[in-house]
């Protein structure tokens, strides 16, 4: 009689445990497999919002990276701007593209700067500034302590027909001050407005 007990005791034990992993199993996999769909429902909704959401909002900020501020062209070379960002550390982050329309490999050597500071920099932006009409102020590339620019270095030049990407910082204008010009080497001025940063 004793041992009945024991048998049914275990067989009771092993069908507890049983049950037991079979409900995690099941909650397990139905939890994946919820969770997959929302996913899915949210991969395939983001998109919605993106396009039919005109407003400002996170999802238009997307394709305003892609906006084209300025653009400046020199013979076989075209800058683009497509943002100029005024960050709470007290700088401005111009960034864009450049693409070399010729047929020859581009060194940007005209775009280094005169400054015997910034000579070091070749193949960059270290020679750009930002002009502040209405302030009447010119403000020259950020740098470290060692003269290098903080800015793109176009290492190994812009090979023809490519198209590289390129940024460069500069000390803040005062808060008032909405738009500058852009100006780097031999390119024509463009005029940007500046954007405020998160």
């Amino acid at each position: 009689m004793k041992l009945r007990y024991t048998k049914r005791g275990r067989a009771a034990l092993t069908t507890v445990t049983l049950a037991t992993g079979l409900v995690l199993t099941v909650a397990g996999c139905g939890g994946g497999g919820d969770d997959d769909k929302a996913d899915k429902n949210t991969s395939s909704s983001t998109p919605t919002t993106t396009s039919d959401d005109s407003s400002g909002g996170k999802a238009s900020d997307a394709p305003e990276e892609n906006k084209v501020l300025a653009e400046s062209k020199d013979g076989d070379i075209s800058l683009v701007v497509t943002s100029a960002v005024r960050d709470s550390g007290g700088f401005v982050t111009v960034s864009g593209t450049v693409t070399n329309n010729g047929s020859r490999l581009w060194t940007a050597a005209d775009w280094r700067g005169d400054e015997n500071e910034l000579r070091g920099n070749a193949s960059s932006v270290a020679g750009a500034n930002l002009v502040d009409q209405e302030g009447k102020k010119k403000y020259l590339i950020l740098r470290d302590t060692q003269g290098r620019c903080l800015c793109t270095r176009f290492t190994g030049g812009v090979k023809a027909g490519e198209t590289t990407d390129w940024f460069a910082q500069f000390p803040a204008p005062p808060e008032d001050t909405t738009s500058v010009d852009f100006q780097v080497g031999s390119m024509p001025p463009a005029s940007i407005e500046l954007s405020e940063g998160e």
